[in-house]
Order: structure tokens, then sequence, then C-alpha cells
């Protein structure tokens, strides 16, 4: 019970620092590497499966991945660019917070309820799944659409 509350600490502790840094990167102009580097830097966490008792089943791979990419169009339906001068900033967004909120509370409830069938090991497989599968569509939306608004800050090239 004490390793299921200190788990879901950490997560809420995590989705404040998250939100915190977004509403700082808002204030700073974006760049592609910004946008594509934490699913890079995140994807070392598949190493967990390295270890047997983190795998997780078929049926709950597809689950975790599903849900993720579920998840993912909240999350890309919220980021927005926006061009300021020559740069490219990304926009506040007032119900990012209420989603971000939402899916941690979400997350608790799954990991209460999951938590009494499914081992918490590959529970936290499961997790870091769905996790990861609701980043990388994000991070791809962000980027196509960080790449759409950058063309048009480029001068055209007289020939």
């Amino acid at each position: 019970m004490a390793l299921a509350f200190i788990t879901s600490l950490i997560a809420v502790v995590m989705a404040f620092f998250i939100f915190f840094v977004r509403m700082k990167a808002s204030e700073k102009p974006t760049n592609a590497k910004k946008i594509i580097l934490p699913p890079l830097f995140m994807s070392t966490g598949a190493l967990m499966f390295i270890d047997p008792v983190f795998r997780v089943t078929r049926g709950e791979l597809i689950e975790a991945v599903i849900l993720g990419l579920f998840f993912s169009l909240f999350l890309i339906k919220t980021s927005k660019f926006e061009i300021r001068g020559n740069d490219i900033y990304l926009k506040r967004s007032k119900s990012f917070i209420w989603i971000l909120l939402g899916l941690i509370v979400i997350r608790l409830g799954l990991k209460t309820y999951l938590g009494r069938t499914i081992d918490y090991r590959q529970l936290s497989g499961m997790f870091y799944l769905l996790a990861f599968s609701m980043i990388v569509p994000w991070r791809i939306a962000m980027y196509v659409s960080y790449r759409k608004l950058a063309a048009r800050l480029k001068p055209p090239v007289l020939t």
C-alpha cells in the first residue's frame, strides 16, 4: 500500500512539473530539437523490459497503446504554435491544465483498479507503454505543425 501511495505521489508531482515546464516553454521560442528530444530520452525507459517481471501480455500491450493513442488526441488538440516576430512559440492553452489533471486522475483510478489484479511491475510496464504511445504521436503532430510554420518563416530563395 505504501508503494502505491509513493508512486502515485510521484506521478502527481511529475504532472505539476510538466505543467510548469509547459508554461515556461510558452515564454521562449521553440525549435525542432525541443520537440523531438523528449520522446527520444523517454525511449530509454524501454530498457525496463529487459527484466521479464516488467513484460506485459499482448492484450495488455494493445490496451496500453490504444489508450495512449486516445489520450494523445487531447494533447494534440491543446498544442498549437504561433509566430511572434521571427520565432515560433508554443501557445498557452487554458484547457491544458485541466486535461493534464484529468489524465492524472484517470491514471490514478486505473492504477488503483488494475493494481488489484495485475502485478505492480507489469502495471509499471503498461503505464510506460501508455505514456510513450501518448507522447510519441503528440510530439509527431507538434513537429509537423512546427515545420509548417517554420516553412512560412523562411524567405523565398531567388534563383
